[in-house]
């Protein structure tokens, strides 16, 4: 074993999920488990995370909070037809996929929302009134 696989294990374990992403067997299976892109914002009122997940439906798609964590997981599925066709490569990840996120202090986790649009997941964690900058003015004289 390599050092950066020795580090990849490392780093795998604690985030839950590969950093780098291997061919399985000769590059042409679907892998059973990928990780699932992400960006996190945070606005005035609320943080958001959009995930990239094109060619997964709704129904294949879960959000849980549990514990202070919020849990995206789901399936995209593998459907390869017959019709003479065959594979030499396939390099898009395939299987189940889960991130969970800590949710952050002054975020109500109880009032969770989502859309998903276009093979884009949008979840919304509404901030709590005290958690919002407030904004004074002040006159100069």
């Amino acid at each position: 074993m390599t050092e950066l696989d020795a580090l990849q294990n490392r780093m795998s374990s604690f985030f839950g999920s590969p950093l780098i992403r291997r061919p399985i067997g000769d590059g042409i299976l679907p892998s059973d488990e990928w990780a699932l892109p992400v960006d996190v914002s945070e606005g005035p009122t609320e943080f958001v995370i959009t995930a990239e997940l094109p060619e997964v439906k709704k129904e294949d798609v879960k959000i849980t909070v549990e514990d202070g964590m919020l849990k995206i997981a789901g399936e995209r599925k593998f459907e390869k037809e017959e019709n003479g066709i065959k594979y030499h490569r396939i390099e898009r990840s395939y299987g189940a996929f889960a991130r969970s996120f800590v949710i952050p202090e002054g975020a109500k986790g109880d009032k969770v929302s989502a859309e998903f649009r276009e093979g884009l997941l949008k979840v919304h964690l509404p901030k709590c009134e005290k958690a919002r900058p407030k904004a004074i003015e002040i006159d100069v004289a």
